[in-house]
């Protein structure tokens, strides 16, 4: 009987996301936080944002990879655990009466594994994904996450990754052909210092957007005075690659954009030459949805 239980449940989680309405519209929003190494001050200022923009109207928000943590590579970092869990109980307390959903870069700790994560909570305060950082970029402290984010928030199927994710088309390609009609990027990207990386950053997502007819809502962390820190320019981009906002280097800004969701999904890869390729790296995917990283 438990094995027949489990298997309606695996099952369950495997089958594929009801495309979005044609017509639907989604208001989202970007912050570009600054945040330090108090997890509770970053818990109390991304919680009066979520107020904020709730009585604003807006139904998705994105905070930048480690918003709730702060932001390091080197080997000792290692934000308490207990804090971090009490103020993700705080934030899908806040989802849920603020009726919000948001897409918010912590970290998880499980079986002595360190996790750079995306964690997301809908508008009734659930969580609905946990995403590990696939795709390290130098962090010593992190171990790489175990599975493609795809799910379903606020009735839109999409995706999420995490800054150096952005390199890998795969991880944008793969939900958008099982669906996905949005792409949630959140980063601490190189700062200001390393200008020649600014272009690129900025053409990945593009490229990203266009090549999978998705749109992207990027929340990136800001530069610094000094210019240590990130480079800001949080950005949300139209399902045809181009920028709709984009936020300054250094400022704590705020865009929202109404969405226009559109029905189907992204099915000539699965024509083409590479179809069953394709269709093998998707089945995996679907396989590992909501995997729990461990």
């Amino acid at each position: 009987m438990l094995k027949r239980i489990l298997g309606i449940i695996l099952t369950a989680a495997t089958l594929p996301l009801p495309a979005a309405d044609a017509g639907l519209k989604l208001k989202v929003a970007t912050v570009q936080f600054r945040s330090s190494f108090d997890v509770k001050q970053n818990c109390e200022r991304i919680v009066a944002h979520l107020r904020r923009l709730s009585e604003a109207g807006v139904q998705v928000v994105a905070f930048p990879e480690c918003a709730l943590t702060g932001y390091d590579t080197g080997a000792g970092f290692a934000p308490s655990s207990i804090e971090v869990e009490a103020a993700e109980k705080q934030l899908a307390q806040i989802c849920r009466t603020s009726k919000i959903a948001a897409v918010i870069g912590s970290v998880y700790k499980v079986n002595g594994h360190l996790y750079d994560t995306a964690v997301v909570f809908n508008s009734r305060g659930d969580l609905v994904e946990r995403y590990g950082k696939v795709y390290l970029a130098g962090e010593k402290w992190a171990t790489p996450g175990n599975h493609i984010a795809y799910f379903d928030l606020e009735g839109i199927p999409l995706s999420v990754m995490i800054c150096h994710d952005e390199r890998y088309p795969e991880l944008v390609r793969l939900p958008a052909i099982q669906g996905a009609r949005i792409i949630y990027y959140i980063s601490a990207e190189s700062g200001l210092r390393q200008e020649q990386k600014l272009a690129p950053y900025r053409a990945q997502v593009m490229a990203r957007a266009v090549e999978n007819g998705v749109f992207i809502v990027q929340s990136n962390a800001p530069a610094n005075p000094d210019l240590t820190g990130s480079h800001g320019q949080s950005r949300i981009v139209s399902a045809d690659g181009n920028v709709l906002q984009e936020s300054s280097f250094f400022g704590e800004d705020i865009i929202m954009e109404a969405l226009a969701m559109k029905k189907g999904n992204l099915a000539r890869p699965l024509e083409g030459l590479y179809g069953q390729w394709w269709k093998q790296g998707v089945d995996s995917m679907l396989s590992n949805v909501r995997r729990q990283l461990d």
